[in-house]
């Protein structure tokens, strides 16, 4: 099975090694990664600069391609130009540092990365480790290998990818993985205004995040509880209940009149 990886920590961020090493016990592991860390780029794409893709070693050893764009820059790249001659089988973005939940999902580039890959016919994934400060990065990276090696994923329905956070334990300690839906988890930002050494203000964002969707299903809960989140995703946004209650009233305001 062929792989392409990416991240949006960097090439050189330990994550993306850790995976490809741990994946190259059973697969063929390809990287294009962005050249430096585009953490919250979301689904950014690079359309009016040149994008350029320098090869990558690591103890002399070849890691992949770096490329001065964006997760999504860095799949479509890797499909149809780099490695346009490989069939990949799989799409994998991550290893991720701090769990991508909620409303992450919207900014991550890393879970931007996995949907490119759905985008362009793939079966894809985002894998996180569930910590900022010291993430777990080898529990990560075996969990999707045997997640791989014991779930298939090739039939994954079109234009979907699975959004995917593993607790920062011990692979010993994990309790197993659990289906899980998007929840509300977000932030509570604000801006801290500041002063340069001129005077100048400029702002920092700070924030709090707010966790108050605590049923049993939501991915955070079950991160909490030492299980694998695993949350299926699609790129498409519509809103198909508020959709038809839009219709409704507009027929019912309209005397059923469509426009």
């Amino acid at each position: 099975m062929n792989i392409l990886v990416t991240n949006d920590d960097g090439i050189m961020a330990p994550g993306i090694f850790i995976l490809k090493k741990e994946l190259e016990k059973k697969y063929n592991v390809y990287v294009v990664a962005p050249d430096v860390e585009r953490s919250a780029t979301g689904h950014a794409i690079t359309i009016r600069n040149p994008l350029w893709a320098k090869k990558i070693f690591l103890n002399d050893e070849f890691l992949g391609y770096a490329v001065n764009g964006t997760p999504a820059d860095c799949v479509k790249l890797g499909l149809e130009a780099i490695y346009k001659d490989i069939k990949f089988d799989i799409i994998i973005s991550g290893i991720n540092k701090g769990p991508n939940l909620g409303t992450d999902l919207l900014y991550s580039g890393t879970v931007s990365g996995a949907l490119e890959g759905s985008l362009n016919g793939y079966p894809s994934i985002a894998i996180s480790s569930a910590n900022y400060q010291n993430p777990n990065y080898k529990t990560a990276a075996k969990f999707i290998l045997d997640f791989l090696e014991n779930n298939s994923i090739i039939n994954m329905p079109e234009f979907s990818a699975l959004n995917i956070n593993v607790p920062n334990v011990d692979y010993s300690e994990i309790r197993g993985y659990k289906i899980t839906r998007q929840s509300k988890r977000r932030y509570k930002d604000y801006f801290e205004p500041r002063k340069d050494p001129y005077g100048n203000t400029y702002y920092w964002m700070l924030g709090e995040i707010i966790e108050d969707d605590n049923a049993e299903d939501s991915d955070y809960f079950v991160l909490k509880e030492n299980y694998v989140s695993i949350t299926p995703i699609k790129s498409f946004l519509t809103d198909y209940d508020y959709m038809n209650k839009l219709i409704k009233n507009i027929e019912e305001e309209n005397n059923g009149f469509k426009g």
